[in-house]
């Protein structure tokens, strides 16, 4: 089996998986319960939090783990927009968003809040003279992908930070989902971060919103006392324990992770380069874990099907992502067609080169298929 679909969902790693069990055996108890059990279940709770705040460089205080980056993308901006409900309802973000974030701004959008696209270059990073030329004093919020999981697009999350900074009433909100893990990360001028386990070999179910202390959230969910007091519900404490084990793990050599992507990355893209019909939307200074490109003479669900009848697993957009043309690729100003016949490969340090020869040999094999068979017709 060859799996490229990395940015969709990771395997979960056997430590984390026996974490897991572990907890879920030794301290099944309910943290919140007063009695000997209960204090052990909420004492692991604790340490296992302690533990992501320290690794995030945050306060314990500041983390919130949710069952996914989805749930933490909508708990941060709505809960946002709850919690300062005389502020102005301006919203500044990218058309290259999430699908958890992009059809929120359509819900949104309905109901009066202003929602505001910045302009990209042409490399897909934002356009920092036109967010500046956009920003205004009670702009509510900027919330942005760090990396984008269709195309692999990296913003510099920093110097938007060190822009807002001038913005103090501005918040600002990271989604994390397909950076933590492979390229670094500072939280230190971000205000929301939300990102999910089981794309770092985590489990599924598992995700996490840091919560920087200076910002009010009204909660989603309500109810009784749990790991924080923003999120209701009985604490799965086994599955935060996995969370924090999953993400030591996924931040050890992260360095030496992200050269060998590259490596993956180069090869990859000498191979696609030399295939006819083929069209690679993938610039230099995107992120070498994630690969999208475009088939043109072949529907990419075809050329899926017949991939994954020779155990060779990728995707088309985003696994979240509603069919059609990919929006991220028509914001690029790509055409209909390159963006209607798009395919993304994603990376995680335990592919090889050796899967990736084998993917392109194969790969090209099916393609001549393919291009025959539509000649016949």
């Amino acid at each position: 089996m060859i799996y490229f679909d990395n940015a969709a969902t990771t395997w979960t790693d056997r430590a984390v998986l026996d974490t897991f069990v572990q907890v879920t055996q030794q301290f099944g108890a309910n943290p919140n319960a007063l009695h000997a059990r209960g204090h052990q279940a909420k004492k692991l709770m604790e340490e296992a939090t302690l533990q992501v705040a320290t690794l995030f460089d945050v306060k314990a205080s500041e983390v919130i783990f949710t069952s996914c980056a989805s749930e933490s993308n909508n708990f941060a901006v709505q809960g946002l927009l709850k919690s300062y409900p005389h502020r102005k309802k301006r919203i500044l973000t990218t058309p290259l968003e999430h699908s958890s974030l992009s059809v929120l701004w359509k819900h949104l959008a309905k109901e009066g809040v202003e929602i505001c696209f910045l302009k990209l270059q042409e490399d897909g990073k934002i356009d920092l003279k036109d967010l500046k030329e956009q920003l205004k004093k009670d702009t509510l919020l900027v919330s942005i992908h760090h990396v984008n999981s269709e195309v692999g697009i990296i913003q510099d999350i920093d110097e938007i930070g060190t822009i807002l900074q001038d913005y103090p009433k501005t918040f600002f909100h990271v989604d994390g989902t397909q950076s933590v893990g492979k390229i670094p990360i500072s939280l230190e001028k971000i205000d929301l971060f939300s990102c999910s386990a089981h794309k770092f070999f985590g489990l599924k179910g598992s995700g996490c919103l840091i919560k920087k202390e200076s910002v009010h959230l009204t909660p989603l969910i309500f109810g009784g006392k749990s790991q924080s007091p923003f999120r209701a519900g009985t604490p799965s404490v086994a599955s935060i324990a996995s969370f924090a084990k999953a993400l030591r793990l996924a931040l050890f050599d992260l360095e030496k992770k992200y050269q060998h992507a590259k490596a993956l990355e180069q090869r990859l893209l000498d191979g696609l380069s030399q295939m006819e019909g083929v069209v690679l939307n993938h610039d230099e200074g995107n992120s070498p874990y994630i690969i999208n490109f475009s088939v043109l003479f072949t529907k990419p669900e075809t050329l899926l099907h017949a991939l994954s009848q020779r155990e060779v697993y990728l995707s088309t957009k985003t696994a979240c992502s509603e069919s059609g043309a990919s929006d991220a690729l028509l914001a690029l100003g790509k055409s209909e067609k390159i963006a209607s016949h798009s395919l993304r490969i994603s990376f995680s340090y335990q592919n090889t080169i050796e899967e990736v020869e084998q993917f392109l040999k194969i790969l090209k094999e099916t393609l001549d298929a393919l291009n025959l068979k539509k000649g016949a017709n």
